[in-house]
């Protein structure tokens, strides 16, 4: 019988079928990190139950550890230093693989990963972090999962769980000039609803979704928690097995049966399926304080919840374009990738912020990035354009109680959530793809980036 990519997976990982239906998954790949990595590790020692297999486990700092020049240990978040200290502490006694503060491989989780080749097509991967459908971009079935299933996993190696749906998004046609997958996935969830994928695990397919790049892919990927998905997927092809070739964790070849196999079946039934014309997206911006509250940026806010318009203070039937900000912050483990940085470089090039803009950032997605970005000199075109360069980690995709804005602050943001107070108290948050971050910050309002593409 036909079957899709996340069946063929799933059904390659089921070690048993309890009575009540639910399946045992076998789980590859488990990653914390610092914010929830030291409780899992200290509760299953004070049990009493080692990591069953050290090997396949791994942590990294990136939430809390502090992103400015000169760090270590200690943190602007009150007792930060201790969720640091504490994770390092419980790792080496695991005897798991970590990716410490000063470690050349420090990073964000879902970039790291995938550049250290810990993911692979046709694996399972878990992390306590919900952006961790972002690693089905290299064809793996990744969830996030909370604290508790992680010491599950690390313990028995398998998870028990209620096999998902299957939606299939097929985006089609081919990007318009200065259209991004970031665009792409706010596009999906401004017409579908931020809960439009719950329960599925999305696999996004279609002519525009292979002319991505692999950093690309995970941008899509990476949004698919805010589309309430379990996980996302791409099925891999010559442009993924290239992208992993070399890489640490990654097999000398990709030649097994199983490999050739990582693809829906043709025929194969989903739950549920939406085709989306890619020609006609637009680059996109959120006015609201949900991802779905996402609109075209030359468009005229809608009317919304109540609450939403009144928190970020904009009226319906206002134009979104113009609307002044205040930051501007380029990161995450959306768009922190150095392709992501290369195209924002291309349009901050002999320009600056606007003497408006209060702060704006620039914050690489692993230490990895920092350095290939640095040997093509983009450090010295954000530096020079107004914009402080930093290094690796979280930052301020959310708010940890440490380093924020400035008080009241509109943003203008390459990241994933726009909820209230993600990014600071009071904080009214716009995500976009990097190039409209810069472009706002440039203009010092919400700007069309390819007003500037033209120019170049």
């Amino acid at each position: 019988m036909a079957r899709t990519l996340a069946d063929k997976i799933w059904d390659a990982h089921v070690t048993a079928t309890t009575a009540a239906g639910s399946d045992l998954v076998a789980i590859d790949r488990v990653f914390l990190h610092e914010r929830t990595g030291a409780s899992a590790l200290k509760s299953m020692a004070a049990a009493g139950r080692p990591v069953v297999d050290p090997r396949r486990v791994f942590a990294v700092m990136d939430h809390i550890v502090d992103t400015r020049p000169g760090r270590g240990d200690q943190t602007l978040m009150p007792g930060g230093q201790a969720f640091i200290t504490e994770t390092r502490a419980a790792a080496m006694a695991a005897g798991i693989t970590l990716f410490d503060v000063t470690d050349p491989d420090q990073g964000i989780t879902h970039v790291i990963s995938p550049e250290l080749g810990i993911v692979l097509p046709g694996c399972t991967l878990v992390a306590p972090d919900s952006h961790t459908c972002t690693q089905g971009a290299l064809g793996a079935l990744a969830w996030g999962i909370g604290s508790s299933e992680a010491e599950h996993a690390m313990a028995t190696g398998v998870l028990r769980l209620p096999r998902p749906k299957t939606m299939l998004v097929r985006f089609d046609g081919a990007l318009s000039p200065g259209v991004t997958a970031k665009d792409m996935a706010l596009a999906l969830i401004a017409a579908h609803g931020a809960g439009g994928g719950a329960g599925h695990v999305v696999e996004f397919a279609g002519s525009a979704v292979r002319s991505l790049d692999i950093e690309a892919r995970m941008t899509l990927c990476n949004m698919a928690t805010e589309f309430a998905a379990m996980a996302a997927i791409i099925a891999p092809d010559e442009k993924t097995y290239a992208w992993l070739a070399g890489r640490r964790y990654a097999p000398a070849a990709f030649d097994a049966p199983y490999w050739a196999d990582l693809h829906s079946d043709e025929g194969a039934a989903f739950d549920r399926t939406i085709i989306i014309d890619a020609s006609a997206i637009a680059p996109m911006i959120t006015w609201g304080t949900s991802p779905e509250h996402a609109i075209p940026i030359d468009a005229t806010v809608p009317t919304g919840p109540t609450r939403a318009h009144d928190y970020i203070d904009l009226a319906p039937g206002t134009r979104i374009l113009g609307t002044p900000i205040d930051v501007a912050f380029i990161g995450s483990c959306t768009n922190a990738r150095l392709s992501d940085l290369r195209r924002a470089a291309a349009l901050a090039k002999g320009r600056h912020i606007a003497p408006s803009i209060q702060k704006a950032l620039v914050v690489p997605g692993s230490g990895a990035v920092k350095r290939a970005a640095e040997a093509e000199g983009l450090d010295k075109i954000f530096e020079a354009a107004g914009f402080e360069w930093r290094e690796s980690g979280c930052s301020l995709c959310f708010f940890a109680g440490g380093e924020s804005f400035p008080a009241g602050s509109r943003s203008i943001s390459s990241t994933n959530r726009n909820f209230e107070g993600r990014q600071g108290p009071g904080i009214r948050t716009h995500i976009a793809s990097p190039e409209v971050v810069v472009a706002s910050a440039i203009a010092g309002v919400i700007a069309d980036p390819r007003l500037l593409e033209a120019q170049a």
